[in-house]
């Protein structure tokens, strides 16, 4: 892994390889920075406080060596990345001194986020943050059901899957049931409006034909008197034949064209369009006459047509639309018979996701009760596991258990003849115990433990759990804070034994757990308070003598330190120590 102008490392390689290495350095020289910049690497979060001054951005290079048939090589490809000749696939993340961060993998630019889903599956981190972490329930539940596996996984998942399902079906019943005296009123509005519709019947458009009809009906006698004074003028007057009409002046003119029109084609001409007018007039005359007949001044009709005009002005006001129709006034009565049957199906609904809840509750409570069998079982095996680690962590005597329990809720489901509280994890509160000494009441390990067993108990659960963890590489950071002499010891002593079946990386100020390391890493400011490329580097034999002897006396000369080192050294790699 490189590392660029991240907080004090201006230009360093760290060099990791299988087995255990330790990671040392005074204070301040940046054993965090190798933590955080595994943190960046593999989608951490990004904080541009930790760019160098001076510099635009920090970056964060590392190669991974992958099995053929990895799934983070399968996922990597699956997003384009491209792997080295041997399998290696290469990581890279930039964080910018305004924030902004970008990631690639295998050459191809990714989401940050895709960093994060292959993280899951490389590397485990271990550190002080993460102990407080565990101090919580909700953190020590997650570890045992990730150290129960399949046990507890399966049925949780079914859990969860109905545990939405039942939210979901509440949720609409209760909107249902709290809504009930407004779903009430909406289809009492909408019958009223229905049957007033129903009654009156109308006709799209109709509106539009009794406006014209009662226009007619209303001048009746005007239009009446135009037609006959028209029909006269035209074809005459029957009470008065001397009056001149149009027909008989038409007459007249065509006679004259008729004896004259054979000497000029012109004038025969005008004579023809003569007789076209006469025709038209004849057609003319007899239209008024037969419209003067039909028409008839009916009051009786008159009346019904503005009553029946004044019904579907009421309709148009209430239900008619922006045009102000009656096709829009249907097409309201067409919706709202649908949304009236929506309603009155509302109780039947109510009925159906009732029964639905209670069949959802009995399938939750059993699968909870499946969860919760399972959590204890786990349990069991997780605490003697720990109380294992923790004896060989120099403390014999102590007892790890598990307290597993439901808080009562009316409102909750029933789990073993009790109604308790439920959530989308099940119903169990989890948290650790533990007695430190024979006669000890189990409590709570954040008040049970003093500091330097709680890093003993932290690191035996991480221990465990790791066991059950698939991931091939952990690492821990300084989890022996608070711990030394030979619980130090015992600490290496655990580390190495892990480091047997997968990378382990360890950032320590112990210098009993650095002698267990397969790998020496000491990171060394220089003088300006930098870390470059030769500030990181792996140590031989007579270097980490050097370093071990500072650890312990402060003095890498020391005799006494020097000599302590090299039995620290030769202890660790003893037999009975691996």
């Amino acid at each position: 892994m490189r590392i660029r102008d991240l907080g004090v490392i201006d230009d360093a390689v760290v060099e990791l390889a299988p087995g255990f290495t330790a990671v040392t350095g005074e204070t301040g020289a940046g054993k965090t920075m190798v933590v955080t910049s595994l943190g960046l690497l593999l989608g951490g979060r990004a904080d541009p406080g930790l760019v160098r001054n001076g510099t635009g951005r920090a970056v964060v290079e590392g190669r991974l060596e992958l099995p053929v048939d990895s799934p983070v090589a399968a996922r990597a490809v699956e997003a384009g990345a491209e792997l080295d000749d041997d399998g290696a696939l290469l990581l890279s993340r930039t964080v910018s001194a305004e924030g902004r961060s970008r990631a690639h993998v295998g050459g191809r630019s990714v989401p940050v986020g895709l960093l994060a889903e292959l993280g899951e599956d490389l590397i485990a981190v271990h550190g002080q943050t993460d102990q407080q972490r565990l101090l919580r329930p909700a953190r020590q539940r997650g570890a045992l059901d990730r150290y129960a596996g399949a046990s507890v996984a399966e049925p949780l998942a079914r859990y969860r899957e109905t545990y939405r399902a039942l939210r979901e079906v509440s949720a609409s019943l209760e909107e249902l049931t709290t809504r009930a005296r407004e779903r009430a009123q909406e289809a009492d509005l909408l019958r009223f409006g229905l049957d007033e519709i129903a009654a009156a019947e109308p006709v799209a458009g109709e509106d539009v034909e009794l406006a014209a009809e009662a226009e007619r009906l209303g001048h009746a006698d005007a239009l009446s008197s135009a037609a006959t004074l028209a029909h006269a003028a035209l074809a005459g007057d029957p009470v008065d034949p001397e009056a001149l009409d149009a027909g008989t002046l038409l007459a007249q003119s065509r006679r004259a064209l008729d004896a004259v029109r054979h000497h000029d084609e012109r004038l025969a001409a005008l004579a023809d369009r003569l007789n076209e007018v006469g025709y038209l007039l004849a057609d003319v005359a007899g239209d008024l006459a037969g419209y003067a007949d039909d028409l008839d001044a009916d009051p009786v009709r008159l009346s019904a047509v503005e009553d029946r005009r004044a019904v579907l002005a009421q309709l148009l006001r209430k239900y008619g639309g922006e045009e102000n129709s009656l096709a829009e006034v249907i097409a309201w009565a067409e919706a709202g018979a649908v949304r009236l049957a929506e309603l009155d199906g509302d109780d039947d609904r109510i009925d159906e996701l009732g029964a639905r809840e209670t069949e959802l509750r009995a399938e939750l409570a059993e699968l909870a009760a499946e969860v919760s069998q399972a959590r204890h079982a786990a349990a069991g095996r997780f605490a003697e596991a720990v109380s294992s680690e923790l004896a060989e962590l120099a403390m014999p005597h102590a007892r790890v258990t598990f307290s597993i329990s439901q808080v009562d809720d009316l409102a909750g489901i029933e789990v073993g003849g009790r109604t308790v509280a439920y959530g989308p994890h099940g119903v169990d509160e989890v948290e650790v115990l533990l007695a430190p000494h024979p006669g000890a009441q189990p409590r709570p390990i954040a008040k049970g433990a003093s500091g330097g067993e709680l890093s003993r108990v932290m690191l035996a659960v991480e221990v465990v759990f790791a066991g059950a963890d698939p991931v091939p590489t952990y690492l821990f950071d300084e989890v022996d804070a608070g711990v030394g002499g030979k619980a130090a010891v015992e600490i290496g002593r655990r580390l190495a034994k892990l480091a047997e079946s997968a990378q382990v990386v360890v950032v320590t100020h112990l210098p009993q757990v650095a002698a267990f390391a397969d790998r020496h890493l000491v990171v060394e400011k220089t003088n300006d308070g930098t870390v470059t490329r030769s500030g990181v580097k792996v140590l031989n034999d007579e270097e980490r003598v050097r370093e071990l002897s500072r650890m312990l006396a402060g003095l890498e000369d020391s005799e006494l330190g020097r000599a302590h080192a090299e039995e620290l050294l030769a202890a660790a790699r003893a037999p009975r120590h691996r």
